[in-house]
């Protein structure tokens, strides 16, 4: 399968949906790390080795740090990798203003929840190959 060996770090703070999406990637031959929070998948991006992770999915609505502020500081990592790692945020909201919020914190793609497999499919096709 064309994804085996990437790496998805998912962070997602509802446990059935991420356990879905979960699902649905590993299915798809990605190997997935889950993050609960946005201070969860920062931390664990400033702890990964360079180019651990391929892409990141990441929920906007979360306790804690939601995802564009978890968004602003990878990108505002001094890592490399931080830079051109693809984060595509999954939100229950989908209007104009949510998806340039998302391109405002430095996301590249924007999915609406919950998932619809052919969209995801095809986004995950963009950014990975």
């Amino acid at each position: 399968w064309i994804y085996n060996g990437k790496r998805i770090l998912l962070v997602e703070d509802n446990e059935l949906n991420q356990e879905i999406a979960q699902t649905i990637l590993e299915d798809a031959g990605f190997m997935v790390e889950t993050a609960n929070d946005g201070v969860e998948a920062v931390k664990k991006m400033e702890q990964a080795v360079p180019g651990q992770y391929d892409l990141i999915l990441m929920d906007i609505q979360m306790p804690v740090m939601n995802g564009y502020e978890a968004a602003r500081k990878i990108r505002s990592s001094s890592r490399e990798d931080a830079k051109n790692i693809p984060i595509i945020a999954m939100t229950a909201n989908a209007f104009t203003e949510d998806v340039e919020a998302a391109y405002a914190a430095g996301m590249n793609e924007h999915i609406a929840k919950p998932l619809e497999f052919e969209r995801l499919t095809g986004i995950l096709k963009k950014w990975l190959g």
